[in-house]
C-alpha cells in the first residue's frame, strides 16, 4: 500500500468480543457470502472492471470564441483556477496503481480494511470500515454481503468475520473521522457499511500472509480475488469463537 500505517481510517477490533451493533448471522461461513459470486468455481475468471472515474471536461468559458478582450481574459483566467482545482482533486482521489488492484480478469471475492488500536471505537459504533480517499473507486466495487476483514496494523492481526451491508460509496457518513483541518469531510471517505458475520478469535501474520499477493515489500494488496477471499473464510473457520 503505498500509504504510511498511520493513513489508514479503520479502526481495530482489539478484542473483538461483541458483534457489530449486536447484530451476527449465526450460520456457516462458506456459502454464505454473496451466493451469486461463490456458487460456480468458473467465476474466479469473470471479468473485474475497475471503475476509474474521470470527469469529462466540460465547455470552459475559453473555449468559446470572441476578441481577446479584457472581460474574456478574466474568463480564461477563472476559466484556469477551476481547471486547477479540478486537476488537484483528481489527484486526491486518483484511482490505485496496478500492483495495488486485482488484474482486471479477476472477479472481487473479498475486501480487507486496515485500522490501528486509536480509531476503534468509532468504527464498532459507527458499524462502518473507511480508507483514505485514494482507494474511492475501489472500494466502490463492493457490494452487499461481500465478506470483509479488517486488518489492526497496531496489533498486526486480522479480524473476522464482517460483510458489508452497503454498497461501497463517497462519504457515506462525512462526520467519520473527520477531518479536524476541513469539518464536515472525513479524513477516511472511501467507505462502507459492515455488519458482524461471525465472531472469531483473530489470525496471527503467519497463518494469513501466506495467502495474501504482496507488493513493496510486506504491503498487501487490500482487493482480495475468489480464492484468497475463500482461504481466508476457511481458516476463520476453523477458528473457536
Amino acid at each position: 500500500m503505498g500509504s504510511s500505517a498511520n493513513s489508514y481510517g479503520v479502526s481495530p477490533i482489539g478484542p473483538i468480543g461483541q458483534a457489530v451493533g449486536g447484530s451476527q448471522k449465526n450460520f456457516g461461513i462458506n456459502g454464505g457470502f454473496n451466493k451469486g459470486i461463490y456458487s460456480k468455481n468458473n467465476n474466479i475468471l469473470n471479468t473485474n472492471v475497475n471503475v476509474s472515474v474521470k470527469g469529462n471536461k466540460s465547455k470552459g468559458d475559453d473555449d468559446f470564441g470572441g476578441k481577446g478582450s479584457k472581460k474574456n481574459s478574466n474568463k480564461k483566467s477563472n476559466s484556469n483556477e477551476n481547471n486547477d482545482s479540478k486537476s488537484a482533486a483528481d489527484k486526491r482521489f486518483k484511482t490505485l496503481p496496478p500492483s495495488e488492484s486485482l488484474p482486471r480478469y479477476e472477479t472481487i471475492g473479498g475486501y480487507i480494511f486496515v485500522c490501528n488500536n486509536d480509531t476503534m471505537a468509532e468504527n464498532l459504533k459507527r458499524e462502518l470500515f473507511g480508507l483514505p480517499p485514494r482507494y474511492r473507486d475501489s472500494v466502490r466495487q463492493i457490494t452487499p454481503g461481500l465478506p470483509l476483514f479488517l486488518y489492526n496494523y497496531s496489533t498486526h492481526q486480522l479480524h473476522g468475520v464482517f460483510e458489508a451491508a452497503s454498497f461501497g460509496g463517497t462519504n457515506i457518513d462525512p462526520s467519520a473521522w473527520e477531518d479536524k483541518k476541513c469539518p464536515g469531510e472525513s479524513r477516511f471517505p472511501a467507505q462502507v457499511k459492515v455488519m458482524t458475520r461471525k465472531i472469531c478469535e483473530p489470525l496471527e501474520e503467519d497463518s494469513f500472509r501466506p495467502i495474501l499477493h504482496h507488493y513493496d515489500g510486506p504491503k498487501f494488496r487490500l482487493e482480495l480475488n475468489i480464492p484468497e477471499a475463500l482461504s481466508l473464510l476457511d481458516i476463520f473457520e476453523e477458528q473457536k469463537p
